[in-house]
């Protein structure tokens, strides 16, 4: 029976990705579908499903902040990398996020994502101890949404409405999403922070990234597009925090990371090798074993590095305190290995 549009692939047309293995027992499976792209957009790998739709979710930012910077947006340096983060609200980023809403002559309450608490522990303490509360440039699409609002106020767009779907703005959101994946949007929901969110195939999204990360290289792309690509790779902290996957991956192997939410991964290497990583059940631990793992076997980035990186970022699967396991590759990725 096919799939109707408003849903994504499904558990028969998946594949396992990664399991979770505890004292020597098979404890839980990661089921799931991933591509990998070459540089020249070519399909390298296909596990699974890649061209049903999924929802793209945070992966889409640096699109987000493409279309921004196209309205006139004139980002710097790790502004850049804040308009693209999924970030755990440092008080580093609070800052950054905050002198782009000066910038922007906006306030924190013109802010239309949700109030948080930051990830990042420092930072609650502070927020807790000064009597702050939560607030709204801790949640971790802050530094979008200022970028959102910057572009309201560099065109005299409205600023109350800038989330709506015939916004001006969406509407350049979803033209630079459709540009650079090569395909329409199937479905078009809304995101954790508000803020609408695409479907498209994982093979759309792993084009989209190919051509993102080879931007800086190919003097016909788009300027704006060279830096977002830069600037995540030259401000890491900003994507998402230090000590944190996404950061580590693009600090030590180069290569542009952003996870999106239930379980969404995309990576891609300077020379336009791209891989798209869906988890079917929305958990995330596996994707970056998985990610690298199907970039190494396809000789997009170096083995040694990998492993580097893998020790640091795959969680330990623990018992009292002590290692008694690990999450290890499926099957369907652990064969290209032989």
């Amino acid at each position: 029976m096919p799939l109707s549009s408003h849903e994504t692939f499904s558990v028969e047309s998946a594949v396992e990705l990664a399991v979770i293995e505890r004292s020597g027992f098979i404890e839980s499976r990661h089921i799931g579908s991933a591509v990998v792209l070459s540089g020249d957009g070519s399909v390298v790998t296909q596990l699974g499903d890649i061209s049903t739709p999924i929802y793209a979710r945070s992966a889409l930012k640096p699109f987000q902040a493409l279309a921004s910077m196209q309205s006139g947006v004139p980002l710097r340096g790790a502004q850049v990398a804040l308009a693209c983060a999924s970030h755990v609200g440092s008080l580093d980023h609070m800052d950054v996020v905050e002198g782009m809403l000066k910038a922007a002559g906006v306030r924190e309450e013109q802010l239309q994502c949700p109030s948080a608490w930051p990830q990042d522990e420092v930072a609650r303490n502070w927020l807790i101890r000064s009597e702050h509360g939560k607030s709204k440039l801790a949640f971790n699409c802050s530094g979008k949404h200022a970028a959102f609002l910057w572009a309201c106020t560099e065109n005299g767009w409205d600023t109350h409405s800038y989330l709506e779907p015939n916004h001006p703005l969406q509407q350049r959101v979803r033209s630079v999403i459709e540009e650079y994946s090569d395909e329409k949007i199937a479905h078009l929901g809304i995101d954790g922070c508000g803020a609408p969110v695409a479907a498209l195939s994982l093979t759309g999204l792993a084009r989209a990234y190919s051509r993102l990360a080879r931007a800086p290289r190919d003097q016909s792309s788009n300027a704006r597009a060279a830096t977002i690509a830069t600037s995540m790779l030259d401000y890491p902290w900003a994507v998402q925090g230090r000590g944190e996957a996404n950061t580590i991956v693009m600090d030590e192997l180069d290569v542009l990371a952003k996870g999106g939410a239930e379980g969404v991964l995309v990576l891609a290497t300077p020379a336009g090798a791209a891989v798209a990583v869906k988890i079917l059940d929305g958990n995330p631990r596996a994707a970056t074993l998985v990610g690298l793992t199907l970039l190494a076997v396809a000789g997009a980035v170096d083995i040694p590095g990998v492993s580097s990186v893998l020790e640091k970022v795959v969680e330990p699967v623990l018992g009292g305190g002590h290692s008694v396991g690990r999450i290890r590759l499926g099957h369907a990725v652990s064969a290209l290995l032989d």
